[in-house]
């Protein structure tokens, strides 16, 4: 039902969908970019229901545990309590390994406003858990949502951190002046 109701709803607001990358993919992190308004949740959300994909994305463990709690964790929703200073990498890597299907969205913006430099957890906990990186991506210049390529860890962070940056130079956010592509830049 999850899967009609999504597809409606995407085809009714304009939205094309590219999926086919994670075809035979069963665990990875996906990064979500750009990420700059509250409608790149809801948009994802209805494209994973749509190609029923088991996913999973962290947020303040006090959503979990509120009256929209049960709702939330039905869609994928991992509480996590920053307070007590836990492992976020190490915390990720584990649900990968001990699950047969994970598929954990990372924004790596951290936030839907601007930044200097992306965050770089989304890297380390693929390259803990051994899984690739999927590039995920809204595009409401061409009001496409999707998958873009995968890109698999290696030991050279710089070179696999080019192949994500060039990727989505071009992606364009719903609010493009909040967006930058620049995941490190050079020091």
């Amino acid at each position: 039902m999850k899967k009609i109701i999504a597809s409606i709803l995407l085809k009714l607001f304009g939205w094309k969908t590219s999926f086919d990358t994670l075809n035979n993919v069963n665990k990875c992190v996906i990064i979500a970019a750009p990420h700059t308004s509250n409608w790149d949740f809801p948009y994802t959300i209805l494209t994973f229901w749509k190609y029923e994909t088991n996913i999973g994305f962290f947020i303040k463990d006090s959503y979990t545990k509120s009256f929209l709690g049960g709702i939330l964790r039905s869609m994928g929703a991992i509480g996590v309590d920053r307070s007590k200073g836990s492992n976020l990498v190490d915390y990720a890597s584990e649900l990968l390994e001990n699950r047969d299907n994970l598929v954990l969205i990372v924004p790596a913006e951290g936030t839907r406003s601007y930044v200097e430099k992306w965050k770089t957890g989304f890297y380390h906990i693929a390259k803990k858990a051994e899984v690739p990186i999927a590039l995920g991506f809204l595009d409401y210049k061409t009001k496409e949502i999707g998958i873009g390529k995968l890109v698999t860890p290696t030991d050279d962070m710089d070179a696999d951190f080019k192949i994500i940056q060039d990727f989505y130079k071009n992606v364009t956010g719903k609010h493009p002046e909040l967006y930058n592509p620049i995941i490190r830049p050079k020091e």
